[in-house]
């Protein structure tokens, strides 16, 4: 307790909620959850696949990711064409040991600012391809989750098989009804990747789409 001050002293005995509590941020919401692995999938990675809730929560994670990459590009191009402009617009090295007229400033920035613009305007459309080529690829391959028509023969078969049991059996399954709703919320529901979605998807179509025939048009 040497040379602790007065004040340090005075705050051990404060046990006030500002002072006691600390708050955490609020955990970021998982973009995907787990779901069953399916029969075509690489048993090897596991009995579970990670899944877009559905084509919804995917595309506005699509959107979300070039958004982030081309802002980041344009701050990058942003300084590269600021030095690039500099250096075009700056008067040689030699114009002082020749003798000549001083730099017009004025004549120099709005050289800079020309350069700057005609720069910038196509690093822009760089920085939207460079976007779209990073996230293309995986969310190309990513597995959104889908709610199929109608059940499955293996639910089909347990649904069929708790109808037959009897009044008396059903009531000493005192968890069954809980069983059954959690089940049913979940009849019928797989994966497929996006790509396998392009045809009946809008949400997928609307990305996958557009960027095939952008593809196609370069």
């Amino acid at each position: 307790m040497l040379g602790m001050d007065a004040s340090a002293s005075n705050n051990l005995d404060d046990y006030s909620p500002s002072s006691t509590v600390i708050n955490f941020d609020r955990p970021i919401p998982l973009l995907r959850g787990p779901l069953p692995a399916g029969p075509l999938d690489n048993p090897s990675a596991g009995p579970f696949v990670l899944a877009f809730r559905d084509s919804q929560a995917w595309i506005s994670s699509y959107r979300a990711c070039e958004r982030k990459i081309i802002l980041q590009c344009q701050e990058g191009a942003r300084i590269g064409c600021a030095i690039s402009a500099s250096s075009k617009c700056k008067p040689p090295w030699w114009t002082a040991l020749m003798g000549g007229k001083p730099t017009d400033l004025k004549e120099r920035e709005q050289c800079e600012e020309r350069e700057m613009e005609s720069c910038f305007a196509v690093a822009k459309e760089k920085c939207i391809g460079f976007a779209r080529d990073k996230c293309l690829s995986p969310f190309r391959d990513a597995r959104i989750a889908v709610r199929e028509k109608g059940l499955n023969s293996k639910e089909a078969l347990r649904l069929i098989h708790l109808a037959s049991l009897s009044e008396e059996s059903l009531q000493t399954m005192g968890q069954l009804g809980s069983v059954c709703l959690s089940r049913s919320t979940k009849l019928g529901l797989t994966n497929y990747k996006a790509s396998e979605l392009l045809g009946s998807d809008e949400n997928v179509r609307c990305i996958l789409g557009e960027q095939q025939q952008g593809t196609k048009d370069l």
